[in-house]
């Protein structure tokens, strides 16, 4: 198995690395990498319903969907993400427990009593430390997880929708459960550079045949490549979920207003907004706009509504 340290906190690139390796490969990896503040949907969720969108649009933290199921996880600088990809036996790659066990012994092996509980999360006296996910590719299967060793949970929860009642959808759904960091049971472990480094050292140790490996050059404009054309598109973080619907109440001035939005493939087919005709006017006037803030905004901006304090947000 080749180890793979990705020196780029950049969570498009890395999220590539995974997915070019898994498809263009026939080797075995461990990827270890710590990305910048993002927000990480599963293959068949949706950004809006997963996310507080107005807080990740506030504070500028992209939301990319990853070509794995399963829910939304957040990344900072104090979580460590792991990827195995391994070769497999076709029809029998899915297998949680079997992937999380090294993780769980290298964890064992810094005095964490860590255990997986449900199907795909590890968790130390109930709280969660790590999401998993897995992806197929034939004969090959990507298995990647989270650690939280020094995440900031106050804003990681301030990313998650509380309430995603106002979506109707077949989307899947996150199932929250309470979080905790690695940090304050290892205290002798600096930050989360050390303690990726200890994790790799481990694998070293205990799996022969391991050995340290770089992306080549070409991998990396490849992965690049991909990263520009998949992770950072609109396309596929945001028109490739399944249809929704979205319905919400709000205040308009001394009105009290609703809307009822349809989109598919990330276009609103659909709008009708109540409580008042200028509201009703423009609601008319988003069919066929992106379901995107930017997007929207322009649209009635040229209607007007802004002028009496229309919040954007109510849309979403």
């Amino acid at each position: 198995m080749q180890c793979i340290i990705l020196p780029s906190g950049d969570p498009f690139f890395n999220l590539a690395t995974d997915e070019f390796l898994l498809r263009n490969s026939s080797g075995e990896y461990l990827i270890l990498s710590i990305n910048e503040r993002s927000v990480i949907i599963g293959k068949h969720q949706l950004p809006h319903r997963e996310t507080d969108t107005r807080f990740v649009t506030g504070h500028e933290i992209p939301v990319i969907r990853r070509i794995s199921g399963g829910g939304t996880v957040f990344h900072d600088p104090g979580n460590l993400n792991f990827s195995f990809i391994l070769n497999s036996t076709e029809g029998k790659q899915v297998d949680f427990r079997k992937y999380t066990a090294p993780v769980i012994s290298f964890l064992a092996s810094l005095g964490i009593d860590a255990r997986l509980e449900g199907k795909n999360d590890l968790k130390v006296g109930g709280l969660k430390i790590s999401g998993n996910a897995e992806h197929v590719f034939r004969n090959r299967v990507l298995h990647h997880g989270t650690l939280l060793f020094n995440a900031d949970l106050h804003f990681l929860g301030k990313c998650i929708r509380k309430d995603t009642s106002v979506y109707e959808t077949r989307a899947v759904n996150s199932n929250p459960s309470p979080v905790t960091n690695l940090c304050g049971m290892l205290g002798s472990v600096r930050d989360t550079r050390h303690f990726r480094d200890l994790m790799l050292d481990w694998f070293l140790r205990n799996y022969p045949g391991t050995m340290v490996s770089t992306l080549s050059d070409t991998e990396v404009r490849l992965i690049g490549e991909l990263a520009e054309n998949r992770y950072r598109n609109w396309e596929w973080n945001f028109a490739y979920g399944p249809p929704y619907i979205f319905r919400n109440q709000f205040r308009y001035g001394d009105t009290e207003a609703g809307c009822e939005i349809s989109v598919k493939n990330g276009i609103i087919s659909d709008c009708r907004i109540s409580g008042h005709p200028d509201l009703e006017q423009a609601g008319l006037r988003l069919r066929g706009c992106r379901h995107m803030i930017s997007d929207v905004r322009e649209i009635l901006g040229k209607e007007g509504i802004f002028n009496r304090g229309f919040d954007v947000f109510n849309l979403f």
